[in-house]
């Protein structure tokens, strides 16, 4: 259970990662788990891997590409590293990731933090048409109240450039954002931008970036309420 400090008295928004902490990123290929055979972990963690390394690469580079051409990019790569992987299911799997499975406690997550007077909302290296796909699969539209992708300043997280996206949207300061996410390196662009960073360690993963540490760190979305 975590503390009820969890969210400081003075927050006016809560703002959530898109992609591994509202949608398990890992779904789409759960879904044809039987087609792609015995790598599909190994298969899953690599396309994720590479497209979020792409991400990186092109806003150190000064370029930019929508995420969803990284995502294609990374999954074509990710069939190059198992060849034995039918290809023919390229499309399938592209479909699913357009939908991803919500978490269980997506939903009374965010209702009860509206409930609470507090603003939701994402921010995410995802496309708008991406997170409209994932945010109407999931049934979410009507539990947030907006949904930011770093494409209108064709720059990926952790530049500071897309964190500010949130402070152009709403009437609010950096302190007054708390910012969930489940990307450890998430965690510290937020942390170097002024949010109230809060790490959803699924995982039980290594804590790193120790001069830009999370505010807390809950185990499910279900520790912010």
């Amino acid at each position: 259970m975590t503390s009820p400090n969890l969210i400081p008295t003075h927050a006016k928004a809560v703002i959530f990662d898109a992609y591994g902490t509202l949608f398990d990123v890992h779904s789409a290929v759960g879904r044809h788990m039987a087609q792609v055979g015995a790598d599909a972990a190994r298969f899953s963690e690599v396309w994720r891997t590479k497209q979020l390394e792409y991400s990186w690469v092109l806003s150190l580079a000064g370029r930019y590409e929508p995420f969803w051409t990284l995502t294609e990019q990374a999954l074509d790569y990710a069939f190059a590293r198992f060849p034995d992987i039918d290809r023919s299911l390229r499309p399938l799997l592209l479909e699913a990731y357009r939908t991803l499975n919500a978490y269980p406690e997506v939903l009374r997550t965010l209702q009860a933090l509206r409930m609470r007077g507090l603003r939701t909302g994402i921010l995410s290296n995802g496309d708008p048409s991406m997170l409209g796909a994932a945010v109407d699969s999931a049934n979410l539209a009507g539990d947030l109240d907006l949904v930011l992708s770093v494409d209108a300043v064709q720059i990926f997280k952790t530049s500071p450039r897309s964190y500010d996206l949130v402070l152009k949207a709403l009437p609010v300061s950096a302190s007054e954002v708390v910012f969930v996410s489940s990307n450890r390196w998430d965690i510290a662009g937020a942390a170097a931008f002024g949010f109230t960073p809060v790490w959803v360690n699924r995982l039980g993963l290594p804590d790193e970036y120790a001069e830009l540490a999370p505010s807390a760190v809950i185990a499910s979305l279900d520790g912010l309420i």
